[in-house]
């Protein structure tokens, strides 16, 4: 990642995988080390893409095609890298982002209806060259996550309605499933894939591992550098 003295890690996975979860074991376990992070998500994490998240969610864009869905997604992340992400990766921080671009391809690449010519173009545009250094893929059944997501939500008493994309059929979902699975294929050197379908501690135990690699080159900001895990 040119120019960048920070680490930029990348949770992917469907929905009910536990991404929010694993992440903030991670950063619990990397802030007791020493180090920066900073805790961000999509679509959102910077002001201009907080604004377009709620017309993502909400369905409002889809009446209009997946074009112009997978344009705002890209709109949004380009402001979230300009704003926030590649500021932090320049002051030496370690960024934990859920979702990023593995994201818009599979849930914007997926449908089959968009040119891959132009969801790369748009790809290129949005990240410009900050991409991820390592991302982890947390892998579950469509329908085991979406189970947990749903007993999560009652857990919670929000009463929320589900999003644009958590309404979708178990076969939608299984299919991007297999879509996260295949780009972790093609690109091993970036993805880690780690069994979701765990208790807590031993997916952090092995999201742990995955990073701990990656860490030599940072230097923490103070706190413990040993014996943390």
């Amino acid at each position: 990642m040119p120019d960048s003295r920070g680490l930029f890690i990348s949770f992917e996975g469907g929905e009910g995988a536990g991404k929010s979860t694993q992440i903030r074991h991670l950063a619990d376990k990397l802030i007791r080390r020493g180090f920066d992070v900073l805790v961000t998500r999509e679509p959102g994490g910077s002001a201009g893409a907080e604004a377009v998240r709620h017309i993502l969610l909400s369905g409002e864009a889809e009446r209009f095609g997946t074009g112009l869905e997978a344009m705002l997604f890209a709109a949004a992340r380009n402001d979230h890298v300009r704003d926030v992400i590649r500021p932090a990766l320049e002051n030496g921080a370690i960024v934990l982002c859920d979702r990023f671009m593995d994201s818009s391809r599979v849930y914007q690449g997926g449908p089959g209806d968009l040119e891959p010519v132009f969801l790369d173009r748009l790809e290129r545009i949005a990240i410009e060259n900050t991409a991820p250094d390592i991302t982890i893929i947390l892998d579950i059944p469509a329908a085991a996550g979406l189970a947990r997501a749903k007993a999560r939500a009652q857990g919670q008493g929000t009463g929320d309605e589900p999003d644009r994309f958590e309404k979708e059929t178990i076969a939608v979902h299984e299919a991007r499933r297999q879509a996260f699975l295949e780009i972790a294929r093609r690109e091993p050197e970036r993805c880690r894939v780690i069994d979701a379908g765990r208790d807590e501690a031993a997916i952090a135990r092995d999201v742990m591992a995955a990073v701990t690699p990656l860490l030599a080159a940072i230097a923490p900001a103070g706190g413990e550098t040993e014996g943390a895990t």
